[in-house]
């Protein structure tokens, strides 16, 4: 590995990561011929291979999975030492890498704008999905901070509460039970239900009410979006149960139902693995990030609610 150098490791690391020499070229704008000379020279330095193609699809080998994870531990150090460096010279530089959970993609864009004016020179990577692939890039070290509303067990992390996640009934602004109140949660099973696809941490709250209530509902569609879900809603497909902070951009589409039980109290969690070193950057967006919550909760209302009447009034 002497022979090795930084670019090859880069250059692998990109190939590795996106199982294509293509799309690493792509990423690192070189030519696909660069890369695969580049790691044709690396492979030769380690003295294994790295990859081996089944097919059409690449793999790493049990070499290049070392290596991978190596690279990942040595990008990871010169990353917190450029960013230590800058710090020390009294700047605020670097990379942020965030992941969140599709429903935090309503307000944590919000939260990040101020972030970015004060500290142009960070550049910032969001990824938004579903809970089970938070996960997995958890579990693989992926990020910097991770922003869900289900805390894993079964994993050691850190974690701090920053803002609540209220989950309510939403139906079209017409619907017949919009002016009911104290509806019983047994009147559910006779509406067209719209659910989250399974894996989605919404659905699991709201099945686990659901089944403790002995409720069944009849499912109608099962959508990958809140967005989807919304439009469905407003098209007058069914009701569904989404987090209030879908709701912001559009509220006068859509009612809220007051149904007993609801809304399904959840919080907003920053996350992070236990024995992660968090950057300066992970570290300064850290307790920005708790101080904004106080903010937008303020200026939107969403703190701990005991009645539904006040997150209609809000809305």
């Amino acid at each position: 590995m002497n022979q090795a150098t930084l670019h090859q490791l880069k250059v692998f690391e990109a190939a590795a990561r996106h199982s294509s020499f293509t799309r690493a070229a792509e990423e690192l704008f070189l030519t696909q011929p660069t890369v695969s000379m580049q790691i044709k020279q690396l492979t030769k330095s380690v003295g294994l291979p790295l990859f081996e193609q089944v097919g059409k699809r690449l793999f790493l080998t049990e070499a290049g999975r070392e290596l991978f994870a190596t690279c990942r531990q040595i990008f990871e150090t010169i990353a917190q030492f450029e960013m230590t460096v800058a710090d020390l010279k009294g700047l605020k530089q670097g990379q942020l890498r965030l992941a969140v959970i599709t429903t935090a993609k309503y307000f944590v864009p919000r939260l990040l704008g101020p972030f970015c004016q004060l500290y142009p020179g960070i550049e910032i990577s969001l990824q938004v999905t579903n809970h089970e692939r938070i996960l997995e890039r958890m579990v693989n070290n992926m990020d910097d901070l991770y922003i869900m509303s289900q805390v894993p067990e079964h994993l050691d992390i850190n974690y701090e509460p920053f803002l609540d996640n209220p989950l309510v009934v939403f139906a079209p602004v017409n619907h017949p039970l919009a002016k009911e109140k104290n509806i019983p949660i047994q009147r559910l099973t006779n509406e067209p239900f719209i659910m989250r696809e399974p894996g989605s941490g919404t659905r699991r709250s709201v099945q686990q009410l659901l089944d403790e209530h002995g409720v069944k509902v009849k499912v109608k569609l099962e959508l990958g979006s809140n967005e989807a879900i919304k439009q469905a809603i407003a098209g007058g497909l069914g009701i569904s149960i989404l987090s209030r902070h879908t709701l912001m951009p559009d509220s006068s589409e859509f009612s809220i139902l007051d149904v007993e039980h609801f809304p399904i109290k959840r919080t907003w969690f920053m996350v992070h693995p236990a024995g992660k070193q968090l950057s300066i950057v992970a570290r300064t967006y850290y307790t920005y990030l708790l101080d904004a919550a106080k903010k937008f909760a303020e200026e939107t209302g969403f703190s701990t609610y005991s009645k539904l009447e006040d997150i209609k009034d809000e809305i």
